[in-house]
C-alpha cells in the first residue's frame, strides 16, 4: 500500500499525468516537427580548427552537431554587447571547457596544472540528477559514501572523504547545507580532483581529497519560462519552476527564479519524502562592474530515511539487505537550510581587477539517530537503542582580493592576492533512549521510545582565515605556464560542552602553504603538467559515538603531488594524470576511542575522456586506479594495509546517443563499478565490488508551439544490491528506482 498523499502531492501527480496524456494526444500530429532545443542539441560547442582556441558561449552556438535527430529550427538570437562570463560547453554539452578555481577565476581547462572536470546543468537534467551526489558520480575518482534517501551526500575524492559541508557556493565555502543540495538550483558543477586549499582557502571539515564548487544559475540572455512535472519511484510526484529575464539595453540586468516541490514515497517503504526549495539569483554585467547576488531556501522533511550501521564488530560482511526497507522503522529526518551570497568585481584598468564576495547561512538538521546496544552479527541480528542528534550551524564568509595583469621582460604575469575569513558557530543535542530492542538485518522492528528532546547547545566556534598570493606566468604565447603561490592558514578553534557551555578545549594555529604548478604545451593541442600542493587542515572531530566524543585534534598538514597530460583531440578531449596524498590518519579503534594513528598515502592514475567521439554519440569515460597503504600505525600493526574504505579501482563510462533515424529521440547508459573495499584497518573485513547499470530515454518535440522534452530514466536497472561504506559504518544501496519527467517551455 502506498502512503496517504497530501492535497498538494495529488495535484502535483495530477499535472504529471495531465502533461503525459497531452503528449500522447498530440505527439502524433507534431511527429514531424522539429524537436525542441533540448539538451542533446544545444550541448555541442563549436570546435574551430586550432583545437586549442579557448571558444565563448556565442562560439558554442555556432558548432552544433548536424545529425538528423539534432536539427533545429533557425532561431533569431539577438547579441549583447557585453559577455555573460560563462564558459561554453565543451563538444557533446555535458561539460565544460573552462571552470573556476577560486581566487584564481576562470580558466580554460588546458591552461590549469590540475585536473578538473566541470559538469553543465544539461547533464543533470538529461540523467535527471537530484542532489549533488547524482552529478559527481560520474567521476571515477569520486564517489558517494552514502545513497540515495539517506540523511546527507557525502563524498570521497581520490580515496580521501569530502563532507557535504565542504563544498564551496560560488567559490566561498560555509554556504551548502551539510544535508544535501538539489541540483535543480544549479547552473554547473566543477570539481577539482587533489586539496584545493590555496584556491578556495580551507573548507569547514577540511577536506584534502579534492574540491567541489557548485554555481547557482543566472539569467541566459534568452528569455526562460520552464516549468517540468517529475515522478520518482514509489509514489513521489513533483513540479519545477525556472524562470529567467535580463533587462537593460544591453541586457546588464538579469534574474532567475527557480522552485521545486516534490511530496510522496520514494526509494524507502512505508515513508514520504517531502522536499521544497527555492532560489533567487540577481545580476549585473557591465564592461567594467559585475555584480550577483544570489540567495535559496532549502527544506526536507523525511519520514524513513536510508540509514546506517557500524560493522566492525562482524567476523566477515553480512548480505546486504532489501534496499526498499528502513533499517530502523521509524526513524525520521527534518533539515532547513537559507544562504545569501553577493559576489563583484570590478575592472579598475586593463591591468588591474579587484573583487570581494561575502555569505551567510544557517542550517538546522532533526534527525533520529538510532545506534547498536549489542552489536551486528554475521546472521544480522542486533538490538538497538533509539535516539536523536539534533545540529545548527551558522556561518559567515568573506573572500576579498585583486588580480593584476602585467609584463615583465617579455614575461606576462596574472597576480592575485587577497583575504579569506570565515567563522562558523556549531551546536548539538544528543541522547539516546535506555531501552533497547532486538532487530534483524532482514526483518527490522520497530524503534524503542525516543527521548525527550531538549534544546541544543553550542559545540564550537570555528574561525578560519587566510591570505594568499599567487602569480602565474605566462612564456611563449602560453607555450609554458608556470604557477607559484603561497598561502599563510590559521585555524582557531574553540570547543565548548554542548549541556553546562562550558569551552572544554581551544587552539590557534598557522602554517604557510605553498603552491608550485607548471603548463607545457609541446603542441597547441596538447598540455603537459604537474603540480605540488600542501595545506593546512583542521584537525579532526571525534565521532559522537566514541568514548571521547567531540574531543578535536590539532591542525595537521597534508601534501600532494601531481603530474599529467591533457590532449584536446577537437571534438574528444582526454587525460591521464598520476598523484600521491597523504594525510594522518584517524581511528575509532576497537575500545571506541578515537584517535590519530600513522599516515594514509594513497597514490593513483586517472584516466578521463568526455566529448563527442562521433557526430550525435556524447561520452563522459574515467577510470582510477589506486595504490593506498597505511603507515606509521600503533605499534605497526597495520603498516601497509589498505586503508578502510579505498577500492583497488573504480570505473565510469556513460553514453549519450541521439538517434539519428527518430528525430529528437535520444537513449543514454552509464555503468558504474567500484571494487573491492576494506571496512577495517586490519583488512580482516571485504565489502565486495559492485557495478551499477543505469539507462535513460529522452524525446523533444514541440505541442502547441511549445518546445516539450520527456525523459525517462532507470537506475540501478538489475536492482544491484550492495554496501556503501562510510569509515566503520555501512549503508544499503538504492534500490531500482525509475524517473520521469516532461519538461515545457512557455
Amino acid at each position: 500500500m502506498f502512503p496517504k498523499r497530501t492535497a498538494i502531492a495529488l495535484a502535483v501527480q495530477r499535472l504529471v499525468l495531465g502533461v503525459a496524456a497531452l503528449g500522447a494526444i498530440n505527439g502524433a500530429a507534431h511527429a514531424q516537427q522539429p524537436p525542441a532545443i533540448d539538451g542533446a542539441s544545444i550541448a555541442n560547442s563549436a570546435q574551430t580548427a586550432d583545437p586549442s582556441a579557448t571558444p565563448t558561449r556565442r562560439d558554442a552556438s555556432e558548432g552544433q552537431s548536424s545529425t538528423p535527430s539534432d536539427t533545429l529550427p533557425t532561431i533569431s538570437v539577438q547579441a549583447t554587447a557585453v559577455d555573460d562570463g560563462k564558459p561554453a560547453p565543451y563538444a557533446g554539452g555535458q561539460v565544460t571547457r573552462a571552470g573556476g578555481l577560486g581566487v584564481l577565476g576562470v580558466a580554460d581547462v588546458m591552461d590549469q596544472p590540475f585536473n578538473t572536470t566541470n559538469y553543465t546543468e544539461q547533464l543533470m537534467r538529461d540523467t535527471q540528477a537530484r542532489s549533488l551526489a547524482d552529478v559527481v558520480t560520474n567521476n571515477a575518482s569520486v564517489r558517494s559514501v552514502s545513497t540515495a534517501g539517506g540523511f546527507q551526500d557525502s563524498f570521497q575524492i581520490r580515496g580521501f572523504s569530502v563532507n557535504a559541508a565542504d563544498v564551496s557556493y560560488n567559490g566561498l565555502y560555509g554556504l551548502v547545507s551539510s544535508s544535501r543540495m538539489p541540483v535543480n538550483l544549479l547552473e554547473r558543477v566543477e570539481v577539482l580532483q587533489g586539496p584545493g586549499a590555496l584556491m578556495y582557502g580551507v573548507g569547514p571539515s577540511a577536506s584534502i581529497g579534492g574540491a567541489i564548487n557548485i554555481v547557482p544559475k543566472h539569467a541566459d540572455d534568452q528569455p526562460l519560462t520552464r516549468v517540468t512535472a517529475t515522478y520518482q519511484s514509489r509514489a513521489q510526484f513533483g513540479v519545477q519552476a525556472d524562470v529567467g529575464r535580463r533587462f537593460g539595453d544591453e541586457g546588464q540586468w538579469g534574474i532567475r527564479v527557480n522552485g521545486l516541490f516534490n511530496d510522496g514515497q520514494a526509494t524507502v517503504a512505508h515513508g514520504n519524502q517531502l522536499q521544497g526549495n527555492g532560489s533567487i539569483n540577481l545580476d549585473y554585467r557591465g564592461r567594467k562592474l559585475r555584480w550577483s547576488l544570489d540567495s535559496y531556501d532549502i527544506v526536507e522533511n523525511t519520514n524513513e530515511f536510508r540509514s546506517q550501521i557500524s560493522g566492525t564488530s562482524v567476523t566477515s560482511i553480512p548480505n546486504p539487505p532489501s534496499p526498499w526497507q528502513s533499517l530502523y522503522p521509524g526513524a525520521k529526518f527534518k533539515f532547513r537550510d537559507a544562504a545569501t551570497a553577493t559576489r563583484l568585481e570590478y575592472d579598475i584598468n586593463d591591468f588591474v581587477t579587484v573583487y570581494g564576495a561575502a555569505g551567510v547561512h544557517y542550517g538546522m538538521a532533526t534527525e533520529s539517530f538510532p545506534r547498536t546496544a549489542t552489536a551486528l552479527n554475521t546472521a544480522g541480528d542486533f538490538t538497538i537503542r533509539n535516539g536523536y542528534y539534533d545540529a545548527y550551524n551558522r556561518t559567515r564568509t568573506i573572500d576579498t582580493g585583486a588580480r593584476f595583469h602585467f609584463d615583465t621582460f617579455g614575461v606576462r604575469h596574472t597576480l592575485v592576492a587577497g583575504f579569506t575569513s570565515l567563522n562558523e558557530d556549531i551546536g548539538y543535542a544528543y541522547a539516546l533512549s535506555s531501552t533497547a530492542n532486538p532487530s534483524n538485518l532482514y526483518n527490522p522492528q520497530p524503534l524503542p521510545t525516543m527521548p525527550e528532546r531538549v534544546g541544543w547547545g553550542r559545540s564550537q566556534h570555528v574561525r578560519l582565515n587566510s591570505e594568499q598570493v599567487i602569480d602565474t606566468l605566462s612564456f611563449w604565447d602560453d607555450r609554458l605556464l608556470i604557477m607559484a603561490g603561497l598561502r599563510n592558514q590559521t585555524i582557531a578553534i574553540d570547543a565548548y560542552s554542548p549541556t553546562t557551555g562550558v569551552r572544554s578545549s581551544t587552539y590557534d594555529s598557522s602554517a604557510v602553504s605553498p603552491l608550485a604548478g607548471i603548463v607545457i604545451k609541446p603542441l597547441r593541442n596538447v598540455s603537459v603538467y604537474g603540480n605540488f600542493t600542501s595545506g593546512l587542515s583542521q584537525g579532526p572531530t571525534a565521532p559522537t559515538t566514541a568514548n571521547n566524543a567531540n574531543e578535536v585534534f590539532a591542525p595537521y598538514k597534508s601534501k600532494q603531488y601531481e603530474a599529467g597530460v591533457k590532449v584536446d583531440w577537437g571534438r574528444v578531449m582526454t587525460s591521464a594524470s598520476v598523484f600521491q596524498l597523504t594525510q594522518p590518519n584517524g581511528v575509532l579503534g576497537a575500545d571506541n576511542v578515537y584517535r590519530l594513528s600513522g599516515n594514509t598515502r594513497v597514490r593513483g592514475l586517472e584516466l578521463n575522456a568526455f566529448g563527442e567521439a562521433v557526430p550525435g554519440l556524447r561520452l563522459l569515460a574515467s577510470t582510477t586506479l589506486y595504490d593506498a597503504k597505511l603507515q606509521g600505525t600503533v605499534g605497526g600493526t597495520n603498516d601497509d594495509n589498505r586503508p578502510a574504505g579505498v577500492p583497488n579501482y573504480t570505473f565510469n563510462l556513460g553514453a549519450d546517443w541521439s538517434v539519428p533515424w527518430v528525430q529528437g529521440l535520444g537513449v543514454n547508459g552509464r555503468i558504474i563499478h567500484t571494487s573491492a573495499e576494506y571496512l577495517d584497518a586490519a583488512n580482516k573485513l571485504r565489502i565486495p565490488a559492485w557495478t551499477r547499470y543505469d539507462i535513460g530515454l529522452r524525446y523533444s518535440t514541440q505541442i502547441m508551439r511549445k518546445n516539450v522534452v520527456f525523459r525517462a530514466n532507470l537506475e540501478n536497472v538489475f536492482g544491484k544490491r550492495y554496501w556503501v561504506a562510510q569509515s566503520v559504518y555501512l549503508m544499503e544501496s538504492a534500490p531500482r528506482t525509475v524517473l520521469l519527467s516532461a519538461q515545457i517551455d512557455f
